[in-house]
């Protein structure tokens, strides 16, 4: 009989599970007051617009007035229907938005009861609420940025590299992302690209943006510094602005709960509340 050679393969590599520490502490308590501060104030800024659901360009707004958004309630009959305009674009939203149930009684305001802070329409106590937690807010986003500018955390863990702000990186990234393949092993010890650009939008355009333009909406602080109104082209562009980067935050939140979720919520959950994260190494393919 011949001879067979019989060749010998090497046991596949066991996978290990490496725990780093990824949030400082001061991170992780910024973090969580910003999400208690952030989801009050948008509550109580939903009750605030629905004193008046229409948003404008220039100084001024009124009824009257040509809006480009408009969030109300038109007769259909004996009922009403809500509707949601934005420009010449129309969609009838009752249920939700113009039109809402509150028990057994159907009510006409722009965003539900569910959704304001407080449920019933109160304009003076809604604005005691966003004023109260705006705030607190900037307090704990002062001491956040305090800490990443002196602390490193911005230059060490947000800025990227010239590398990753290349086309073809980034197009790689979105492509990944868009398949949901998220970084594992060493690549998984630090933010992607998409991540830093994401997180640097929010913390230095989109919220200050919102501080600016809510301080211009003030009377008083129109009287102390005039020049926040040229600046964004009157009060109700202020306030459109301000609407408008209220909302591009929530979306940003919704996509980060989603990575969140889909890339391991147990792991990134952990990491926000002990600093620990897990990252798996060794196994076949690494």
């Amino acid at each position: 009989m011949a001879n067979v050679d019989h060749l010998e393969t090497a046991p596949p590599t066991r996978r290990k599970t490496t725990f780093i520490h990824r949030h400082s502490v001061l991170t992780r308590i910024t973090h969580w007051l910003n999400l208690l501060c952030l989801s009050l104030l948008l509550m109580s800024g939903l009750q605030i617009f629905n004193a008046h659901p229409s948003l404008y360009w220039g100084q001024y707004g009124a009824d009257a007035d040509p809006s480009w958004l408009s969030i109300g309630a038109v007769q259909d009959g004996d009922s009403a229907r809500g509707l949601l305009r934005v420009g010449s674009l129309s969609l009838v939203t009752t249920g939700v938005l113009g039109v809402s149930r509150v028990g057994d009684d159907v009510t006409e305001r722009g965003f539900p009861s569910w959704a304001t802070i407080p449920s019933y329409q109160d304009l003076a106590t809604g604005r005691r609420w966003h004023l109260f937690f705006a705030w607190l807010f900037v307090i704990n986003g002062s001491i956040y940025l305090l800490y990443g500018f002196l602390g490193g955390h911005f230059r060490r863990d947000l800025a990227p590299s010239a590398d990753e702000l290349s086309p073809t990186h980034l197009k790689q990234e979105i492509a990944d992302h868009a398949r949901l393949r998220f970084p594992k092993g060493e690549k998984a010890r630090h933010y992607n690209a998409l991540q830093k650009l994401a997180y640097l939008i929010v913390i230095f355009v989109l919220l200050p943006l919102m501080l600016a333009t809510g301080l211009t909406m003030s009377p008083g602080m129109d009287a102390g510094f005039p020049f926040l109104l040229d600046l964004f082209g009157g009060r109700q562009s202020a306030r459109s602005i301000h609407f408008i980067c209220a909302w591009s935050i929530v979306f940003f939140v919704l996509v980060h709960v989603a990575m969140v979720i889909l890339s391991g919520l147990w792991n990134n959950m952990r990491s926000m509340i002990t600093g620990r994260y897990g990252i798996e190494t060794g196994g076949d393919g690494e």
